[in-house]
């Protein structure tokens, strides 16, 4: 009856059937979820509400154990994460209506007592949202004192028959057919192209499983009763297909000829540069041509590129770093004299990052000796003032991206990729490419010095300096510093002219 309503009692949450501490996930933490809501309902045109109405949030069926939200999710709810520290701080949970927080309203209405607070809340998200708690939030360390941060690799050594067996978990979990032994290899050797690192292996199990889940799609539509290597390959190569529209509309440009990119005779002054583009999952290599013009000047290299403001910071970087060796290795002594100017031809986006400046230095030295560079190689590498070939990201995209464009043209064998011999450990090139390289259809260099990349490209010696500390004149490094030397000679001879006159 409803006037026996006031002796109901509203149990807004029951532990007794718990034999542990309640664990709770709230998958939508805003506001009325967190702390709780009073409910209204419609009598004779108004809204009326009692205790029966009051409803327990997240807090309440979390009180005395663990809550587990998502930071994201948490951060983007009005009020939520203010209402949350105030909360925590209080120790005490408050069942208040938003409208009557904010002063919005000032009707009458319930106002439930506290109730004390006592758990342990688990924030969990991208690394990167953590440290932006951490730099603007002042009372993020008073709450939350204890970070785990987990990795998204592992090392291989030794972990391989843990791997598999963490895919055997998965294929039980989501009810997939079992693995065979070389699909269980396949996707371990998949696992570690995807984390970038021969040595490692992916832990994001969200990839693991969505390739699993695919591969098991192909076995059973292969009647295949366990997924098998070539399921794997199979769903591998079907999302490659599902997302590489763009790599294809580029590579067709090159095969036209309306992106200019050279893979045989030699060029002076000229390179194929290699660059990565990632757009969402995926991510290719794209060969790009690096034309540099040299001259008598003040030893300024002009970087065309950020001069238009079309270069990022980190290419500028580079720049002037090998700008800077140029100068201490040829004219330590000399004023240096000559000007450059550097450029990536047909380049209508962005340029950032110093994967470029070994290639960049090649050219430069090319042009001011004017000795030809081979066009069936590209090269990537960034470089220090000192000459070391630096490491660089997404090398098995660059490599297989420069492998595509001469695998359409026809492979003449004498084609490849110069890249850092400390990146070695991170190649885990397609089948293709390692078959390539292994019948010497296709060549990969490494190289840890600009001296070795010289010669490569060059095919000359790249020659030291003898006792007088002066490179060899038939050398590569010998014949720059001769053109420098001359560059120097005509600047004296007009500045003295000048004078006189």
């Amino acid at each position: 009856m409803e006037w026996f309503k006031r002796y109901y009692v509203n149990l807004m949450v029951d532990f007794s059937n718990k034999k542990s501490a309640p664990v709770i996930y709230e998958d939508h933490p805003n506001y009325s979820n967190l702390i709780g809501r009073i409910d209204h309902q419609a009598y004779m045109g108004s809204l009326v509400t009692d205790f029966t109405m009051i409803k327990p949030g997240a807090l309440h069926k979390a009180n005395g154990g663990y809550l587990i939200i998502d930071a994201r999710k948490l951060l983007v709810q009005p009020y939520a994460w203010d209402t949350l520290k105030r909360t925590l701080q209080s120790g005490e949970i408050r069942i208040e209506s938003l409208e009557r927080a904010l002063s919005l309203i000032s009707a009458s209405s319930l106002e439930p007592e506290p109730i004390p607070l006592n758990l342990k809340l688990i924030l969990i998200g991208e690394p990167l949202i953590y440290y932006l708690l951490c730099e603007y939030d002042p009372e993020f360390h008073d709450l939350f004192k204890i970070a785990a941060d987990f990795d998204t690799s592992v090392t291989r050594e030794n972990s391989d028959h843990d791997y598999a067996r963490l895919l055997a978990t998965i294929a039980r979990r989501e009810k997939l057919k079992p693995l065979s032994l070389n699909a269980v290899a396949r996707v371990i050797e998949h696992s570690s192209r995807m984390s970038g690192d021969a040595e490692k292996l992916l832990t994001h199990l969200r990839s693991i499983t969505d390739l699993l889940t695919e591969a098991d799609y192909w076995a059973e539509n292969n009647g295949h009763e366990h997924i098998a290597n070539s399921d794997v390959q199979q769903a591998i190569d079907h999302k490659t297909h599902r997302l590489d529209k763009l790599r294809e509309k580029l590579y067709e440009h090159i095969h036209r000829g309306t992106v200019l990119i050279d893979t045989e005779g030699k060029v002076t002054g000229q390179v194929n540069g290699l660059s990565v583009l990632q757009l969402g999952e995926f991510s290719f290599g794209q060969p790009s041509r690096i034309t540099a013009t040299t001259r008598l000047g003040s030893g300024k290299v002009v970087d065309i590129e950020r001069e238009t403001e079309l270069g990022g910071a980190l290419h500028s970087k580079g720049v002037l770093i090998l700008s800077s060796f140029i100068a201490a290795r040829y004219s330590r002594k000399t004023p240096f004299s000559v000007s450059a100017s550097l450029v990536f031809e047909q380049s209508y986006g962005h340029v950032e990052g110093d994967s470029a400046s070994l290639a960049e230095l090649c050219t430069i030295l090319s042009s001011i000796a004017q000795i030809p560079l081979r066009q069936e190689l590209a090269i990537t590498g960034s470089v220090n003032q000192l000459g070391n070939v630096q490491p660089i990201g997404g090398v098995n995209e660059k490599i297989e991206g420069f492998f595509d464009i001469c695998a359409k043209k026809g492979l003449t064998g004498t084609q490849g990729v110069i890249i850092p011999a400390t990146n070695i450990k991170h190649l885990m090139l397609r089948w293709d490419v390692v078959h390539a390289a292994q019948s010497g259809q296709f060549n990969i260099y490494a190289v840890s010095h600009v001296d070795e990349a010289i010669e490569l490209l060059s095919g000359m010696q790249a020659g030291g300096v003898n006792e007088q500390g002066v490179y060899q004149p038939d050398s590569f490094n010998g014949q720059v510093e001769a053109q420098l030397a001359e560059f120097t000679q005509i600047k004296k001879a007009f500045t003295s002219k000048s004078r006189e006159e």
